[in-house]
């Protein structure tokens, strides 16, 4: 089964057309593409509705080279 052909889409366009006429067919392009849409913010994590606060904070840890002993015996500052 290849790609769709040109010849394809302009029949899939026609069928559509003649299914729900040209009245309903921007309301269902619509829907279409809210749903495709919704679909994509889904799958990526991307809910839409997060916010920074419902974000964890990342803690980093600043590390000080002085304090930094011997770590190779497995004990920690001193």
């Amino acid at each position: 089964m290849g790609a769709l052909s040109p010849w394809h889409i302009i029949l899939v366009a026609i069928v559509a057309l003649l299914l729900f006429g040209p009245n309903k067919l921007p309301e269902l392009g619509r829907g279409f593409g809210k749903m495709f849409r919704e679909f994509k913010d889904a799958t990526s994590g991307n809910g839409g509705n997060s916010t920074i606060e419902d974000q964890p904070a990342s803690v980093r840890k600043e590390v000080n080279p002085a304090e930094v002993t011997n770590t190779d015996s497995g004990q920690g500052p001193k």
